[in-house]
């Protein structure tokens, strides 16, 4: 064999080595001698091989190599539509390389298995995807229809599923008109006159003697995403339902933070460039109403982030973040947004003679059901805010039967990390009226009064 073949040999040998997929924990563990050592040996064992067999014989492993890096370098300067293949063809690829190295080049499968365990490290780009990602899946305005997958409990996918919350409602409705006559006669008569009364006295009430398991739990309360799953361990009735949440009304300072990710969100009437006629102004006449009648003290934060939609939560975090610092007495946080629904559908329901939205709390759960944890998305406040919206559903089945779809859980943390009363609230949708939604905010602040003030 002349020199330009031993050459070939120890280039080709050497640079396979080190594009296998555990090149870099090669140089982790070894440096760059260790890289070179394997250099050098591959190459001279595939020379001493290819020397015993000769031209004539089979296939030698200098001639998988090559044929090997012809394709990794036309697949990677050379974007030719034939090389735009599957994952799992390149997987595949890759796998076949590295078994011929381990078959042929003992050393290498050596320096391989003796590494130390590597924390997995952050993907940069992947976790800006991931974040950026939250800004448009939060609601499916923006993702493909035709691609949607849905558990069979998404009450905002599936209406077949709303309509069986209705018929739940009638039903809880006329399990209360069962109630002794004298309570019956306390309960504020629906005046049709468009005010607002407080109920006073649950219409509903769930018995939590019974056995609430992981299946029960999930059926009566969650929509649970395709994306994500909820861990057994959060699904637990004491900590869901028994945690704490009362915050203390005589801090001097503002108790609550109410704020818009997307305060661009608007309505079937809204005005374009007046933000009191989209979620804004739904978020003006909610803390009104916390403030004047439940005597909370609320920041209303009426910033606008989300002139580029699938970055509104990372320009949010910095300046929510920096607003909890100014006000450490800040105990609550809530981002409130309207939901987006497909076709004409209206989020709407009629209580006491007036027509109101429905809404929905939402969760992030920093899981996605194939991934596993998001680590870049960390929240060690999940069970916290579980809690949170776990109780205000309560409340809202309980007090106002079908105001309140169930309680959404989807992949990513929707910066609900901050606090661990943090909550993300749908209020209706693009099809409702403002008037439908102002007149929406009523029940639930006094759903939040109920949690907040430990009515659960």
């Amino acid at each position: 064999m002349n020199e330009p073949a031993w050459i070939s040999i120890y280039f080709r040998s050497g640079v396979l080595a080190m594009i296998g997929r555990k090149w870099k924990q090669i140089a982790r563990k070894w440096g760059i001698p260790g890289l070179l050592l394997v250099c050098l040996v591959c190459g001279g064992i595939s020379f001493m091989k290819n020397k015993r067999t000769g031209s004539g014989g089979a296939p030698c492993l200098e001639n998988h190599i090559g044929d090997f890096l012809n394709r990794q370098m036309e697949r990677e300067y050379f974007q030719i539509s034939r090389y735009l293949d599957e994952e799992e063809a390149r997987e595949e690829t890759l796998s076949l390389a590295e078994r011929l190295m381990i078959r042929q080049f003992l050393l290498y499968d050596y320096m391989l298995t003796q590494e130390e365990p590597q924390v997995e490290q952050e993907d940069d780009l992947m976790a800006e995807l991931i974040r950026r990602q939250e800004g448009t899946d939060e609601d499916y305005k923006n993702i493909d229809e035709e691609h949607l997958d849905y558990g069979e409990d998404a009450l905002h996918i599936d209406k077949s599923v709303l309509d069986e919350m209705e018929r739940e409602n009638q039903l809880h409705s006329n399990e209360s008109q069962d109630t002794p006559e004298e309570e019956q006669q306390e309960l504020p008569e629906n005046t049709g006159t468009g005010e607002f009364q407080e109920a006073v006295y649950p219409a509903y009430t769930y018995d939590w003697s019974e056995k609430w398991d992981y299946e029960a739990l999930i059926s009566n309360f969650y929509a649970v995403d395709k994306s994500t799953r909820l861990k057994e361990e959060y699904a637990d009735l004491d900590k869901l339902l028994y945690q704490d949440l009362t915050i203390n009304q005589e801090t001097e300072g503002p108790q609550i933070l109410l704020y818009h990710t997307h305060a661009s969100e608007g309505f079937l009437d809204s005005v374009p460039g007046d933000l009191s006629t989209t979620i804004v102004g739904a978020g003006d006449k909610l803390t009104e109403l916390l403030e004047e009648k439940y005597g909370f003290q609320v920041l209303h934060h009426r910033e606008v982030y989300d002139s580029e939609r699938d970055n509104a939560y990372n320009e949010t975090l910095p300046a929510i973040t920096q607003l909890l610092e100014e006000n450490p007495t800040i105990e609550v946080v809530i981002d409130l947004h309207r939901d987006a629904v497909s076709g004409d559908r209206k989020l709407v329901m009629d209580l006491q003679g007036r027509p109101t939205a429905r809404f929905m709390f939402f969760n992030g759960l920093s899981y996605g059901s194939k991934s596993g944890d998001i680590t870049y998305l960390e929240n060690p406040y999940i069970q916290e805010n579980l809690a949170f919206s776990f109780q205000a559903q309560v409340a809202a089945n309980e007090y106002y039967p079908g105001i309140a779809r169930k309680v959404y859980l989807k992949a990513y943390r929707f910066n609900m990390h901050l606090k661990p009363k943090s909550m993300l609230i749908e209020l209706g949708a693009q099809n409702n009226t403002l008037e439908e939604i102002l007149n929406a905010c009523d029940p639930l602040a006094h759903i939040l009064a109920i949690v907040l003030k430990g009515g659960i």
